[in-house]
């Protein structure tokens, strides 16, 4: 198999995260901050009006797997708590959707750190392959933290379905991905750790997959079989062998 190109997860596959979205701490911080800006709510209410417009603006996207996008799902809250005559700079109107958006994940973080060998093998394969993400998130959460994480700099496109509205396994973020890098799906391998959204939305496309059995995602699904199955990000490796013997 001649390979050009892998394409990769992020959480669950790079980047061992673990986020706690329930904790009361986020929204009682978030609660504090909106007092400065002219809004009086209680932890509560900004909790149920958080996932009350997200819910609605998933609901609003028609798609079969749809995709929020956190910094819209602030700048709506903000549009309805805040008073005209109590508004803001316009230029902080434009900025605080997007903090709010990075407080709220900063907050919920316990564990941000890559898998265990991670940087290493990034380093032999971009000599070797053009490498991509296509990955379920937020770009104003996953971007930091490749940054964070020191990796941002190896991928080149990197796709993160807040940008398109919808989420894997829809075949339509692959194919940006494979536009980018002109590459054909026989041509590239898929890196991920979730049996339907990354194993199952590769293969529906005929991409090789490689399931990274990780501590994240979802590891069994019906009738569905990785190419490749590794239980260390290091053991990439030796898949990659296996299929450029085919």
């Amino acid at each position: 198999m001649k390979i050009k190109g892998i394409l990769f997860d992020i959480n669950g596959t790079l980047i061992d995260i673990h986020t706690d979205e329930g904790m009361d701490e986020i929204y009682r911080a978030v609660s504090h901050f909106l007092t400065y800006q002219g809004i009086n709510l209680h932890r509560g209410e900004v909790r149920e009006q958080y996932y009350r417009i997200m819910e609605e603006q998933t609901k609003a996207r028609g798609e079969e797997h749809p995709e929020f996008d956190a910094v819209a799902v602030w700048r709506e809250f903000l549009e309805r708590n805040l008073n005209s005559a109590r508004r803001p700079l316009p230029d902080k109107m434009e900025t605080m959707p997007r903090f709010l958006a990075e407080m709220f994940r900063g907050i919920s973080r316990h564990r941000l750190e890559l898998y265990q060998d991670v940087k290493s093998v990034l380093e032999e394969l971009k000599p070797r392959f053009s490498l991509a993400v296509v990955s379920d998130g937020q770009s104003p959460w996953a971007l930091p933290e490749m940054r964070a994480t020191g990796i941002d700099g190896y991928f080149d496109p990197i796709v993160i379905s807040s940008d398109y509205g919808f989420r894997k396994p829809d075949s339509r973020l692959f194919h940006a991905a494979l536009d980018a890098i002109e590459a054909d799906p026989e041509e590239v391998l898929f890196v991920g750790n979730d049996m339907y959204r990354d194993v199952f939305g590769a293969k529906q496309m005929g991409i090789k997959t490689v399931f990274f059995a990780s501590n994240q995602g979802r590891s069994h699904m019906e009738g569905v079989e990785p190419d490749y199955i590794i239980y260390g990000f290091s053991e990439l490796r030796k898949a990659i062998d296996f299929f450029e013997r085919l």
